[in-house]
């Protein structure tokens, strides 16, 4: 037993050394590269395209395959030590091959022989090895250049003689030009263009040679591709121009005198009928402007007297509904500024959560809040001692939660157990437990259908008036007056219970009444009470605040 012990340990060690062995059949990764730019190559000539991988290794026992733009269009395929032509295309049978001596140094170069039109465009080289594979494209230009073009003299015109520039075998479409002996291009001759059954072009200008002086003229034909030009020149003898008769240049020139004299009279009238038609033009357009500017005229005067009228009426109907209500008096006459309100953090109670921006607030937790029976406030940032000021609340969750806003004195009790009042500095609205009301003395009930979403505190220090307007629909809920303000009145913030958030939002039109006056019922002619609520001032749209 002793002396076969050894033996788990050494089948152990010999199974480790399997495994830290390389597997068989591992691929060598490799990256195929072509060239960047176009290789060009001339109609009927031979040319190679290039390819390798990188790092260079023997390519001998991979599958190297040259094809178009589908992997099926096989250009030549080698692959198990030999060419295979199976799935190449008709066109490359015969005129491929490939370098085979570069095998084992990493290139795989094919040439094509008798290149054709046909042969232009993209094509990839393709390597694999076992699973592995990578490839590379290049593109093919093909260029066709002919024999310098052929010049004829193929007749003599009316003003000039006709020579014939023709050229043939050509690829691309080639550029033709016509030039003088001192090198000046001439811009107007006609081209023709036709391709042949090998896709070659052939082309044909014709040029009209009017100056019997011109001497030589030559034809070229470029090659835009290969930058080649080939050029041929014929001399036109100065008695192959037509002659021409002197009573023909005489019959010339009076008949372009006398268009241009046709031209002239006919200019001549129909300025003269333009001038006039103008004229008439003119004196209908001046009557027609007067006609309408003493229309408009007597549409201002009686529109002035519309509005004289009704302004007369509503100033009527103004002071008989609302001689007692000096509050709707003072605003009347000036204009509420918006007050732009940022909360203050240092001034909030602990459980009072307020947005990063310092516009909104909500309680951190609702329950700890009730326990304690604290009333968690904050007040606004900066304080108001003089102005006229308004600003916008936007409330959400406000029916099922318990809180109240306003204003109250710089100097107002904040600190646990207290109720909010006049007396003790409070002038404010909210909901409380029997519904919304004004916090004063008698915490007066204010019948509204739904706590607003949208509250607006309009805050008059000097005139001794804090009212409150739902911004909704621009009706009056209440308004504290006749209040003797001492010091610097800050805005004031109040959750006690729920989850009711509060959101400082700047108002529409902020110089702007919520809603025009309207006419008012006789019910309301005889008093209104100036420190009241729902139950002391129309209600509606009969009761907003007024310009």
């Amino acid at each position: 037993m002793e002396s076969r012990s050894p033996c788990p340990v050494l089948c152990l060690l010999a199974f480790l050394l399997l495994l830290q062995l390389p597997t068989t059949g591992s691929v060598e990764e490799f990256l195929v590269i072509g060239p960047s730019d176009p290789i060009i190559a001339v109609v009927g000539g031979d040319i190679t395209l290039p390819c390798r991988v990188s790092p260079a290794m023997n390519v001998e026992n991979m599958e190297l395959r040259w094809f178009r733009s589908k992997f099926s269009e096989a250009v030549f395929i080698y692959q198990n030590h030999q060419e295979e032509t199976e799935e190449q295309l008709a066109q490359y049978r015969g005129r491929t091959s490939l370098e085979t001596d570069l095998l084992s140094q990493g290139e795989g170069n094919m040439h094509i022989h008798k290149v054709q039109v046909s042969d232009a465009g993209r094509y990839t080289c393709f390597f694999r090895k076992g699973s592995f594979y990578k490839e590379a494209g290049l593109e093919l230009r093909v260029a066709g250049v002919n024999s310098a073009p052929e010049v004829h003299i193929t007749g003599i015109e009316e003003d000039g003689v006709r020579v014939v520039c023709r050229g043939a075998g050509w690829f691309p479409k080639p550029q033709v030009q016509w030039r003088d002996s001192s090198g000046g291009k001439f811009l107007a001759f006609s081209e023709t263009q036709a391709l042949d059954a090998e896709g070659l072009f052939s082309v044909e200008a014709a040029l009209v040679v009017r100056d019997s002086a011109m001497g030589n003229v030559t034809c070229s034909i470029l090659n835009p591709i290969l930058g080649q030009e080939k050029a041929i020149a014929i001399f036109i003898p100065e008695p192959f121009f037509p002659k021409a008769s002197p009573w023909k240049l005489v019959c010339v020139v009076c008949v372009t005198l006398l268009t241009f004299l046709i031209l002239g009279a006919a200019y001549y009238t129909r300025r003269e009928r333009s001038i006039k038609v103008q004229e008439r033009q003119q004196r209908k357009k001046w009557h027609q402007d007067r006609e309408e500017d003493e229309q408009a005229k007597q549409a201002a005067l009686k529109a002035i007297d519309e509005l004289q009228a009704d302004l007369d009426q509503r100033k009527t109907e103004y002071l008989a509904a609302w001689r007692k209500a000096q509050l709707y008096a003072d605003w009347r006459k000036n204009i509420f500024q918006t007050w732009p309100v940022t909360l203050d953090p240092g001034s909030a109670h602990p459980n009072i959560v307020v947005s990063p921006k310092n516009t909104s607030l909500t309680l951190k937790d609702t329950a700890a809040a009730s326990e304690l029976l604290d009333r968690c406030s904050i007040l606004g940032l900066e304080g108001i001692t003089s102005g006229r000021r308004c600003w916008e609340v936007e409330i959400r969750n406000g029916n099922n939660s318990t809180w109240c806003l306003g204003v109250c004195r710089e100097d107002a009790k904040r600190t646990g157990w207290y109720q909010e009042s006049p007396q003790r500095g409070f002038w404010v609205v909210g909901n409380g437990e029997d519904g919304f009301r004004a916090f004063n003395t008698s915490y007066t009930p204010l019948s509204l259908c739904q706590v607003p979403h949208r509250l607006g505190v309009f805050l008059d220090p000097e005139g001794g008036d804090v009212s409150f307007y739902n911004m909704d629909n621009g009706s009056h809920i209440y308004s504290f007056s006749q209040t003797s303000f001492s010091g610097t009145i800050f805005p004031y913030f109040m959750i006690f219970s729920g989850k009711v958030s509060m959101t400082i939002s700047s108002m529409v039109h902020g110089h702007d009444l919520p809603v025009p006056l309207n006419s008012f019922p006789s019910s309301q002619k005889d008093s209104v009470s100036s420190d009241s609520g729902v139950n002391g001032a129309p209600r509606g749209p009969a009761s907003a605040l007024l310009p």
